[in-house]
């Protein structure tokens, strides 16, 4: 009985000495082993150091057409999405009653006309008269100082001269009163004229319509929106970029814009102008992103992206940014000497989406380790690692 009981304790004996021995080698092999690494080193790219934004489409100018006049529309000649030149009619208002209006007016301005050229030859008459009353009140007067005719006679001369300035000033001021109808007739035709012009509605200038309000039978008065009109070219991206991304952005500088409507597609830009005010509570600036060529196909408020190139440089020296780490507040790698990690500070300069540019604290021959960003924050100086093949 003494013997069984001993070899059942010496076998559980070694059962767990053999689970021991596999559970270390489980720990030596895993928590224990040397974390493996790819390793990376500094080399020399050219890099486009590009700052985001995003915003939407909207036109620099942007023109309101309305009527100047009150009246009810009888044609609209355009529709949303089409491009017109300047002084194009876009859409008439009834013009019946302006037409009668001019009308009356053209009459009216032909009467008073007629009415001026009676009164000329009137005035004419007047002053033909007068002209012969005068030579014979002469005669007369230097007749009776001669006593060769009688002062009574030579008297009539003289009244008959007082009549005829009396009937040339009568026309002389028939002769401006007429020509004062004359001149507000043909200001009432002018400006009936202009009213019915006014009926045309015109495009101010080349554009694309982008809005139509009002549809045919509508009555339209005075200052009343019609149409919204863009100018094509002065299209672009109002972007909101952060102030921290703005050092380095300049008008002049190409750009990258993509559309919500065409998300796989890109359009060439260029930076045309920055705002001189922040958002304070956004804490980003306005930028605006011209399309470079002008879009054809646009819409306003449309949703969209930016990317500037705001600085580059060729044969930076650099290394992937997934290699480095932030460990209290300065950026840094992790250096491979030997087997063993050594955490090394450097400064950076210009970086793009995949690369920055190291400008010291680094060797050319150094080798850098590469892991999961979570994996480099928990790795420590002096850890052994292995590098992956």
């Amino acid at each position: 009985m003494r013997a069984p009981t001993m070899l059942r304790i010496q076998k559980k004996h070694l059962l767990t000495l053999a689970a021991l021995l596999t559970l270390g080698l489980i720990l030596r092999l895993t928590v224990f082993a040397p974390a493996k690494v790819q390793v990376v080193s500094i080399a020399k790219r050219d890099l486009v150091a590009e700052v985001y934004g995003n915003g939407t489409v909207e036109a620099k100018i942007v023109v309101s057409i309305s009527s100047k006049i009150t009246g009810r529309l009888a044609e609209v000649l355009v529709d949303q999405g089409d491009l017109v030149k300047r002084g194009q009619v876009l859409a008439k208002l009834d013009a019946t009653e302006l037409q009668a209006q001019s009308r009356q007016a053209k009459a009216t301005m032909e009467k008073s006309a007629a009415t001026v050229a009676l009164e000329q030859a009137n005035l004419q008459k007047a002053q033909a008269s007068q002209l012969l009353a005068e030579k014979n009140n002469r005669r007369f007067s230097a007749l009776a100082s001669k006593e060769l005719v009688s002062t009574q006679e030579a008297e009539q001369y003289e009244t008959a001269l007082i009549l005829a300035r009396q009937e040339t000033a009568r026309a002389t001021a028939a002769l401006n009163s007429a020509g004062r109808e004359r001149t507000a007739a043909t200001a009432a035709m002018a400006a009936s004229h202009s009213r019915l012009d006014e009926a045309l509605i015109l495009a101010p200038e080349d554009g694309v319509i982008i809005r139509r309000d009002l549809e045919p039978g509508a009555t339209v008065t005075a200052g009343l929106p019609i149409f919204l009109l863009a100018n094509p070219n002065t299209v672009w991206v109002k972007a909101n970029v952060d102030e921290s991304q703005l050092k380095g952005v300049a008008p002049g500088q190409p750009a990258t814009i993509t559309l919500r409507s065409a998300p796989g597609e890109k359009f060439p830009g260029q930076v045309a102008r920055l705002a001189w005010e922040s958002d304070r509570i956004t804490e980003s600036l306005e930028v605006d992103v011209a399309f470079t060529p002008a879009l054809k196909n646009f819409r306003l408020g449309e949703q969209a992206e930016v990317l500037i190139a705001a600085n580059s440089k060729q044969g930076a020296p650099s290394i992937p940014k997934a290699a480095l780490i932030t460990r209290e507040k300065q950026r840094g790698v992790w250096v491979i000497v030997g087997n063993r990690l050594q955490f090394r500070e450097v400064v950076t300069g210009i970086e793009d989406n995949h690369f920055v540019e190291i400008t010291s604290g680094l060797a050319d021959q150094e080798t850098v380790a590469l892991a999961a960003p979570e994996q480099l924050q928990k790795f420590s100086d002096g850890q052994k690692v292995r590098v992956r093949k």
